[in-house]
C-alpha cells in the first residue's frame, strides 16, 4: 500500500518522454540515412564497393527503424502505466483521507480498525473490518462498521487494481528484448512485442478513441487534435487502424503499415509451419473401374489438395511481402525516391499501396489502379510499372517534382477467362467489383488531395489498366475522382459511353490500347458490356451480336478520348522500358501535354 501511496508518477512520464526522445531521434537518423546519405550514394557511385556500402547503409537504417519503433512501443508502455497506476492511486489516497477524518486506523495490509460507538456495549476496543472483494451489505447497529467497511473494500479494490495494471505492463515491458539479429529474428520480435503493447495498453489507448467511417478532412483533424505523445502512442498500440486512415501524412501511415508488414510476415510464416505439421496423406491408390485392384497409380488425397491451396495461398502472400520489401531496399537506386506503403493488409488476397516518392508534396500525383488478377502476391509487377513511370516522369525536362502510387485497395477479379471449374462467365465480366471498389478509390484520392492541402495542391493523374479502368470509371459515375487527368489503358470498358462523363476536365481523359491482334481485352469488355451507350437498353439472349459492338470503350474514336500511340505487343506491355506508352503516360502525368505522341 505503501508503495502505490508514495509512487511518483511524474517519474514515469518523465522516463516515457525520454525514450520518445530516443524513438524520434532514430527515426530523425533513419531519414538521414536514407535521404541524405544512401540516396545520394546510390545517385552517384557503382562498381561493387558501392553496393557493398548500399547494403551496410540498408543495415544501419534497418537499425534505426528497429530502435525507434521499440523506444517508442517503451514510451508507450511508461505512458499508459502512469496514466493508469494514476487512477487506483488517487482513490487510495482519497480513501486514506476519508478514514483519517474520522479517526479510523488503515493497516498495512489495508485492514480498518474503527472504534465502537457509545452504543455499543463495553469494552470499547477498536475492531477491524477487512475487504471482501465485493461490494459491502452491511446490517449493523454500529455505523462506524459500515463506514469502516466501505472504505476497506474502496482500499481492496484500489490495491487489486494497482497490482492488475502492474503485472499486465511488467509481462509486456519484460518482452521488450532482442537478440541483437536484425537480418533474421529482430522483426519478428516487434511482432510480438507489438502483441504484447496491445495487451498491456490496449485497455487505456482503446480503438474508442480513434474516429471511424469519417472523411478524410475529419481524420486528418482528429490527428493534428493530438498531441505528440498521443499520436505515438497510438502508432505504438493501433498501427493497423493509423495505417489505414486516409487524410493522414503519408509518413505517419508508412511508419504504421511498416510495423503492420513485420507483424503479416511472422503471422504468414506461422501459419505455415503450423500447416507443415499437420500435412495430410499425399496419395492414395488409383484403383481399375472394373476390376476393382490397383493399378500402381497414384493420386493426390482431396485433404492433401486443399492443404496445398491454403499452403500456397499463405506463401504468395510472402512473396508478396517480401516485394514490397525489396522495393524499400531499392530506394536510391538510379535515383529512385523513399518509398512510403499507404496501406497493407492480408485480408482475402491481400491489399497494398505504394508511393514513390512522398505524395504530400509532389507537384504531379499519378495513383494507378491495376486489374483482373492483381492481389499482394502479384504486386511486384505492379509496383515495377509505378517506378518505371516514376524514372520517366521525374527526368523530364526540368525535372518536376513526382510521386506514382500503386494502389492494390480492391478486391479485384482474378478471372478473365471462362475458368474449368464450370463458370460460364471469368469474373471480370463482371461490373460489380468496380463498383464495390469505387467508395474506396474515392476515399483514397480524397485522402491523398486532404493530405496535399486541396485538389488544386498537386496535379492528379489516375491510371487505370484493363479491369482498373473499369474501377475508374464506377468511381468517376459517383464524381468521386477529383482527377485533373484520367488515363485509360487496355480498357475493357469503363462503364459510360463518352469521355465527358468521366470525371475530368473536358479534354483531359486519354486512352492507350495496342491493336486487337495484341490484345483482346477491349473486345471482350464490349462483349461483358462493360463500355457505354446510351442507345443500347437492357440485353438479353435476343440482343444482336452487331449490337454489343456499338458499346463504347476509351479506344474507340467515338468515345472522345485522346488516342495516344502504343508500341505494346500485348495486354502488359504498356509500361515496357523505352517504349513509346510509358513516355506518354508521364508526358500526361506531369502536364506536358504537347510532348504525348497521339494516334
Amino acid at each position: 500500500m505503501e508503495d502505490l501511496v508514495g509512487l511518483d508518477i511524474a517519474k514515469l512520464t518523465d522516463a516515457g518522454k525520454a525514450w520518445s526522445a530516443v524513438s524520434n531521434y532514430a527515426g530523425g537518423a533513419r531519414d538521414f540515412v536514407d535521404q541524405g546519405v544512401r540516396g545520394r550514394l546510390a545517385a552517384t557511385q557503382q562498381g561493387e564497393g558501392a553496393k557493398a556500402a548500399l547494403e551496410k547503409l540498408g543495415l544501419l537504417s534497418d537499425n534505426y527503424q528497429y530502435i525507434h519503433v521499440e523506444c517508442g512501443m517503451i514510451r508507450t508502455l511508461l505512458q499508459g502505466l502512469a496514466e493508469e497506476l494514476a487512477v487506483p492511486q488517487r482513490n487510495l489516497k482519497q480513501a486514506l483521507e476519508d478514514a483519517h477524518k474520522l479517526n479510523f486506523t488503515v493497516k498495512e495490509d489495508g485492514s480498518v480498525e474503527y472504534p465502537r460507538s457509545a452504543s455499543t456495549p463495553s469494552p470499547l476496543l477498536p475492531k477491524p473490518a477487512r475487504s471482501t472483494g465485493s461490494p459491502p451489505l452491511i446490517k449493523s447497529a454500529d455505523p462506524n462498521e459500515a463506514k469502516a467497511q466501505v472504505l476497506a473494500e474502496r482500499i481492496g479494490t484500489a490495491l487489486k487494481e494497482a497490482a492488475e495494471i502492474d503485472g499486465r505492463y511488467a509481462r509486456a515491458v519484460a518482452a521488450l528484448k532482442t537478440d541483437g539479429n536484425l537480418k533474421n529474428t529482430d522483426w519478428s520480435d516487434v511482432a510480438r512485442d507489438q502483441r504484447g503493447v496491445q495487451t498491456a495498453a490496449g485497455k487505456h489507448f482503446n480503438e474508442e478513441g480513434i474516429p471511424k467511417g469519417r472523411t478524410p478532412k475529419e481524420n486528418a483533424e482528429w490527428w493534428d487534435r493530438l498531441s505528440q505523445e498521443k499520436q505515438e502512442e497510438y502508432l505504438a498500440v493501433h498501427p493497423e487502424i493509423i495505417g489505414k486512415m486516409d487524410g493522414l501524412p503519408s509518413g505517419v501511415r508508412d511508419q504504421a503499415n511498416r510495423v503492420v508488414l513485420a507483424g503479416a510476415r511472422v503471422d504468414l510464416e506461422e501459419q505455415i509451419r503450423d500447416l507443415d505439421k499437420k500435412e495430410p496423406v499425399h496419395y492414395q491408390p488409383r484403383y481399375n473401374n472394373a476390376t476393382g485392384l490397383p493399378t500402381g497409380a497414384k493420386d493426390p488425397t482431396a485433404a492433401w489438395l486443399k492443404w496445398e491451396e491454403r499452403r500456397n495461398a499463405l506463401k504468395e502472400k510472402l512473396l508478396g511481402i517480401d516485394a514490397i520489401q525489396q522495393r524499400f531496399d531499392r530506394t536510391g537506386e538510379e535515383g529512385l525516391p523513399d518509398a512510403y506503403l499507404l496501406d497493407f493488409d492480408t485480408k482475402k488476397r491481400g491489399h497494398a499501396v505504394i508511393a514513390n516518392g512522398n505524395p504530400d508534396t509532389a507537384e504531379h500525383t499519378a495513383v494507378y489502379v491495376p486489374g483482373t488478377t492483381a492481389k499482394l502476391g502479384k504486386v511486384d509487377g505492379d509496383i515495377r510499372r509505378m517506378t518505371g513511370l516514376w524514372r520517366v516522369a521525374a527526368t523530364m525536362p526540368g525535372e518536376p517534382s513526382v510521386s506514382t502510387i500503386t494502389w492494390i485497395g480492391y478486391d479485384a477479379p482474378q478471372s478473365a477467362y471462362p475458368t474449368h471449374n464450370g463458370d460460364l462467365l471469368p469474373e471480370a465480366a463482371s461490373d460489380s467489383y468496380a463498383h464495390k471498389a469505387a467508395p474506396t478509390l474515392k476515399q483514397f484520392l480524397d485522402g491523398v488531395q486532404t493530405v496535399q492541402g486541396g485538389p488544386d495542391a498537386s496535379h492528379t493523374t489516375v491510371i487505370g489498366h484493363s479491369y482498373g479502368t473499369t474501377v475508374v470509371g464506377a468511381t468517376s459515375m459517383d464524381r468521386g475522382l477529383g482527377a485533373d487527368d484520367i488515363v485509360s489503358v487496355a480498357s475493357p470498358g469503363m462503364l459510360v459511353g463518352h469521355a465527358n462523363e468521366l470525371d475530368a476536365p473536358k479534354g483531359h481523359v486519354w486512352s492507350e490500347a495496342a491493336s486487337v491482334w495484341n490484345d483482346q481485352v477491349t473486345v471482350g469488355g464490349k462483349i461483358a458490356f462493360l463500355g457505354g451507350n446510351t442507345r443500347l437498353g437492357s440485353w438479353d439472349v435476343t440482343t444482336p451480336v452487331t449490337d454489343w459492338l456499338t458499346q463504347n470503350v476509351p479506344s474507340d474514336r467515338a468515345f472522345g478520348a485522346n488516342i495516344m500511340q502504343t508500341t505494346a505487343k500485348d495486354h502488359g506491355g504498356y509500361w515496357d522500358d523505352g517504349s513509346v506508352s510509358l513516355e506518354n503516360q508521364a508526358a500526361v502525368v506531369t502536364g506536358r501535354y504537347e510532348q504525348v505522341k497521339r494516334d
